[in-house]
């Protein structure tokens, strides 16, 4: 799910992308490694393959507000390098712990003794491949994200979601009509979250030229 803004509306696309997300991802158990997805090489092997019994009182430990330590491979700058610039480059990266916010983190499926599907709500700057790879260790093997999907962003659900086909299809269609109904929505669709507050005309004025 990629919120898009055009013209006026990419003035609240900080609005959208500070809000809450959900993704929907697939644990991997007995490998680490280095980029904490399949892209990377395997950094660490463990025999362990953790049953529900196991997992499930463990997320608590990954609820609330928690710290955490983004992947080596990341766009944090590192002196004004990018992480994943120097981590490609074959430097050791160590980014420091900091705060984020998961609000909830639920086993969805095991499919598999080898994989566990999760779903987590979380704030802005949380790393999902750094969770998998916490949770991992947490207990006592090794994870890495085997596959991503992001359900929601701030107002944004499935539901308002349309395929890169269809994105495809309406941009050889002529302007307005029918041809983007459901697929362009009004602009106060990202501020149905903030406070309210009723003005008349001569205020609206003023705040319009920034007074």
């Amino acid at each position: 799910l990629l919120p898009i803004a055009l013209g006026e509306a990419t003035k609240t696309v900080s609005y959208a992308m500070d809000g809450r997300k959900v993704y929907r991802f697939t644990a991997c158990w007995g490998e680490e490694r280095t980029t904490d997805d399949l892209e990377g090489l395997v950094s660490a092997t463990s025999d362990k393959r953790p049953s529900r019994e196991e997992i499930e009182p463990m997320l608590p430990r990954f609820t609330g507000e928690i710290m955490q330590a983004p992947p080596a491979f990341s766009a944090i700058k590192v002196d004004g390098e990018r992480a994943y610039d120097l981590a490609r480059a074959g430097e050791a990266v160590e980014l420091a712990e900091r705060p984020i916010l998961i609000e909830a983190l639920k086993l969805v499926d095991i499919p598999d003794r080898d994989h566990a599907i999760f779903e987590v709500t979380c704030g802005k700057g949380t790393y999902i491949r750094s969770l998998a790879r916490d949770m991992g260790r947490a207990l006592g093997t090794a994870a890495h994200v085997t596959s991503l999907r992001r359900v929601a962003v701030g107002p944004f659900t499935e539901d308002h979601m349309i395929s890169l086909e269809s994105l495809t299809e309406l941009g050889h269609k002529a302007p307005g009509g029918d041809a983007k109904t459901g697929a362009l929505l009004p602009i106060e669709t990202v501020l149905d979250g903030i406070p309210a507050l009723a003005i008349d005309e001569e205020q609206a004025r003023r705040l319009k030229l920034g007074q």
